[in-house]
């Protein structure tokens, strides 16, 4: 019986650690990457791409992280157009960083996925 208190507890508090991530991502986000990307994630039609249901960021959680700490050269292809803009290294912090593509990959039909700051540091 223990165990299961133990389980549940430890459930409640991850559950709690991502949607505080979320929460404060979405501030980040709002003050950092919606000029070009939209509130909605939808970016701007051959200028900016999408991050709403985006095939790039979900495939690969590391280029996603690299694209945010080193910036971003295009051309790249998201979800089947090209983009060839650039966006430039973000001067934000390992904690930012993983609240904000927390944030991301919880919303607009991505994949869920949690960041955490080690995961940003390792591609810095």
């Amino acid at each position: 019986m223990k165990k299961y208190v133990l389980s549940i507890v430890m459930m409640g508090v991850g559950l709690y650690g991502y949607s505080q991530n979320a929460t404060k991502g979405k501030s980040v986000y709002m003050q950092t990457c919606v000029a070009c990307h939209q509130a909605t994630g939808a970016g701007v039609p051959g200028a900016f791409p999408p991050l709403a249901k985006s095939d790039y960021l979900n495939k690969d959680v590391n280029r996603a992280i690299k694209g945010v700490v080193k910036g971003l050269n295009g051309p790249i292809v998201v979800n089947g157009k090209k983009f060839s803009g650039a966006m430039p290294a973000q001067a934000l912090s390992d904690q930012q960083i993983a609240d904000v593509l927390t944030y991301v990959y919880s919303s607009w039909g991505n994949s869920k996925k949690v960041i955490t700051p080690a995961m940003v540091k390792a591609q810095r």
